[in-house]
């Protein structure tokens, strides 16, 4: 083999590797739509950050795919990604309501939803869910738990107490509008410690929900080798300690 034919071989085998690099990656641009709901997702400045935004910053960033977010109330964020292509709203918990409705990618995080009533509210108490009926609760607007509760025979405007996120409901709970709240049991503790009460100051009635779990929704028309791409990337964080790391920054 002359000089000549080696060096063009090394530089077609180049080409071909640059090749398979440009393939990877991806063209779509996604638009990641979010709620506040700390811990997983937030403003810090003018910066959105929390567990699953910096998840998802990662996960794109492994997967080379461009990404744009943007902040919303859960209902816009939820419906904005049902309408608009190429979409992915998060934290979404994955129900079978849900299920056909979206690419699946995750799971993020596990999902333990509790009812809390105010620990000076002694005159109050539950053994179970239908005592409940009659009570007002507070639930964010849209939220899987707002559908569950629904679908369960509650009724909005008299026991539901919609509110924009969970710290809309920490407040009117601590002003006395309500009796109860759902809350994610890290959410709890999050929005008490944002407002320097004790922990405390919350009581856990009930264990609501624990069946589920959280994750990333994209459109069902997805192109299946990006979901597969995606999951990947989120796959490697765990395998290779990231995904915890992430995790101690807001939940240790």
């Amino acid at each position: 083999m002359t000089k000549k034919t080696r060096w063009i071989r090394s530089a077609l085998a180049a080409l071909a590797v640059l090749g398979g690099l440009a393939a990877q990656a991806s063209t779509t641009t996604l638009h990641l739509t979010t709620e506040v709901s700390p811990p997983f997702n937030m403003l810090e400045g003018e910066k959105i950050v929390g567990r699953a935004t910096d998840q998802v910053v990662e996960m794109m960033a492994r997967a080379k795919v461009g990404f744009t977010m943007e902040l919303l109330p859960w209902a816009r964020a939820y419906n904005m990604a049902l309408k608009e292509a190429d979409t992915c709203v998060f934290t979404t918990t994955r129900t079978p309501e849900r299920e056909a409705l979206f690419k699946w990618v995750g799971p993020i995080s596990p999902r333990r939803i509790v009812v809390y009533k105010l620990a000076s509210r002694s005159e109050l108490s539950l053994s179970e869910l239908r005592q409940l009926q009659g009570a007002k609760i507070g639930v964010v607007r849209e939220s899987a738990t707002a559908r569950q509760l629904l679908a369960e025979g509650f009724k909005p405007g008299e026991e539901l107490e919609f509110g924009l996120d969970d710290a809309t409901n920490v407040r009117k709970l601590l002003a006395g509008r309500m009796e109860y709240v759902m809350l994610l049991d890290w959410a709890a503790a999050w929005n008490l410690r944002q407002l320097k009460l004790p922990y405390a100051t919350l009581q856990a009635v009930l264990d609501y929900d624990n069946s589920k779990s959280y994750w990333y929704g994209l459109p069902p028309d997805t192109d299946p080798a990006l979901v597969r791409r995606l999951q990947a990337a989120l796959d490697a964080t765990k395998r290779d300690g990231r995904y915890e790391l992430l995790k101690l920054r807001y939940f240790s």
